[in-house]
Parts: C-alpha cells; sequence; structure tokens
C-alpha cells in the first residue's frame, strides 16, 4: 500500500524534521533484501522501520528481524500490519542509544536499512565502533554519499577512510527518487560494506588511529606532512615516521590507501 494511504488512515504527516522518506517500491525493496544475501538463519537490525515495507521483506527472508524505530506514532501501524509475525521484535527507541552487545548477545547480525540522509555519519560510527559489530550492512544513502563511501584511494575522503577501515564497501545500485514518498530531491543508492573477519588494527588502537586520519585530512589542499603538524609532535618526529612509513610527504591524504594509512599510524608510535 502507497505510505500516503497507510498514513491518512492513522491521520498522520511524515515529520521532515526526521528525515521521513518512505521507500515503497517493491522491486527496489526486493534488491535490497537480495543484496544482503538474507539466509533463513540470519538474524537482521533494521533501522527506521516507519511503515513496514522494507520489515516485510525482511521478514520474509530472515529468522528474526530486530526494527527500532524513533518515531512512536508509527509503532501502532508496525503492530497493525506486521505483529502477526513472531520473529519481528520492535523496539521503539534511538539507534544511536541501543546496546548492540545487548540486542544481540549470542549471535551474528546484519543490519539493512534505509536511513535518514541527515544521520547517516552517526549511525555508521555508532554501528563500526560497537564491540559487537555487524557482519554486514546493507544501507540506502543518499547517492552522493554512496560515491564517498565507495571511493578508491586518490579520491578518498576522512568518511571513506572511516568506513574502508571495517570492510569491503561497494555500491550496488542507484535508487531514483521516484521509488519514494514524499519524493527527496536527490537519488539515493545502495551500499553494501562487508566487514573483514580480521580487523586491520586491534580495538584498543581505533580511536588514536582516527586522529591521525582526521589530523592528515584536516585540510583538504595541504600535503600530508603539513597536517599531521596539528598532532603537536614536532616536523622531525612527522618527517621521520614518514620515512618509517614510506611515504612521500608531499602527498595527499586521499591518495592513501589503508594499508598505508595503518603504516603511518604505527610509524608515529600513536
Amino acid at each position: 500500500m502507497h505510505p500516503k494511504l497507510i498514513l491518512s488512515q492513522y491521520g498522520l504527516e511524515p515529520k521532515k524534521s526526521l528525515g521521513q522518506n518512505f521507500l515503497f517500491d517493491d522491486q527496489v525493496l526486493a534488491r535490497i533484501v537480495a543484496a544482503a544475501s538474507l539466509t533463513a538463519t540470519d538474524h537482521v537490525l533494521e533501522i527506521g522501520p516507519g511503515l513496514g515495507h522494507l520489515t516485510q521483506h525482511l521478514a520474509n527472508a530472515a529468522a528474526t528481524v530486530t526494527a527500532v524505530e524513533l518515531d512512536q506514532r508509527y509503532l501502532p501501524i508496525l503492530d497493525d500490519r506486521l505483529g502477526h509475525l513472531p520473529h519481528l521484535r520492535l523496539i521503539h527507541g534511538d539507534i544511536l542509544e541501543q546496546d548492540l552487545a545487548a540486542l544481540f548477545p549470542q549471535s551474528d547480525y546484519k543490519v539493512v536499512a534505509n536511513v535518514p540522509y541527515y544521520i547517516t555519519g552517526a549511525i555508521l560510527r555508532h554501528l563500526l565502533a560497537s564491540q559487537s559489530k555487524p557482519s554486514l550492512l546493507v544501507m540506502t544513502v543518499q547517492k552522493e554519499v554512496a560515491q564517498r563511501l565507495t571511493a578508491a584511494p586518490g579520491n578518498l575522503s576522512l568518511l571513506a577512510v572511516s568506513v574502508q577501515f571495517y570492510g569491503q564497501a561497494r555500491l550496488v545500485g542507484i535508487i531514483r527518487a521516484g521509488a519514494f514518498w514524499p519524493r527527496p530531491e536527490v537519488d539515493s543508492a545502495i551500499v553494501r560494506l562487508d566487514l573483514s573477519p580480521e580487523p586491520l588494527l586491534p580495538l584498543a588502537d581505533e580511536a588514536a588511529f582516527f586522529r591521525v586520519v582526521k589530523a592528515g585530512f584536516s585540510q583538504k589542499r595541504k600535503q600530508l606532512k603539513n597536517n599531521l603538524a596539528s598532532l603537536g609532535m614536532g616536523d622531525d618526529r612527522v618527517a621521520a615516521a614518514l620515512t618509517q612509513a614510506q611515504l612521500d610527504g608531499r602527498r595527499r591524504a586521499e591518495t592513501l590507501t589503508l594499508p598505508e594509512w595503518v603504516r603511518l599510524y604505527r610509524a608515529l608510535g600513536q
């Protein structure tokens, strides 16, 4: 059923402040589920189920679905439409405040979600910084953000490094604006992130590693050696670390690969 019709039955309107654009095209929803390679043994976390269009597809494919919805107005709709499903767990709350280890204490899980544009970065940080990380993420995000997330060295951004540090990101496909209601002003894209079974660095090193990366990207047009000065280590130490890491300090941050960032971090002794 079209989102407008469902909302009209309950006397509701979407909230622009929460970035509510409902994806209702069944073919696109099927593509999203297919991108997650779901099996009957998978446990899925959905962020922002809204009116339940994607939730229904996920429930048909997975062992369990845990759907976290911030907007309390939609809980009765979800309960009316999908409350009969025994393997669906609906949670009212902010995904950024959820303890993922508590939600999935004894099982691997996958994240499949159509997330609001304005909070994409915060959601990614929350999921990837958790001690209980998913094995895979499939998310619909703004097309421009998807292109940044999946960029190759030479065109990397702080966001791309922050995501690709954890695994392999790829753009699965483009979603035209007409697949949503209300229709957004820009197209979206499906992104899949397969998390690496072995992290590039131990969990204890992640915060310090990203301080180095953030410093490297601090001023986009400056050379790496100049940006790293913001770490407060002194020019000589930075130069020695760059030499040890076999990196040319005249390069710019967007050209470094993930292994090069790891080498630089280790050389700086952070």
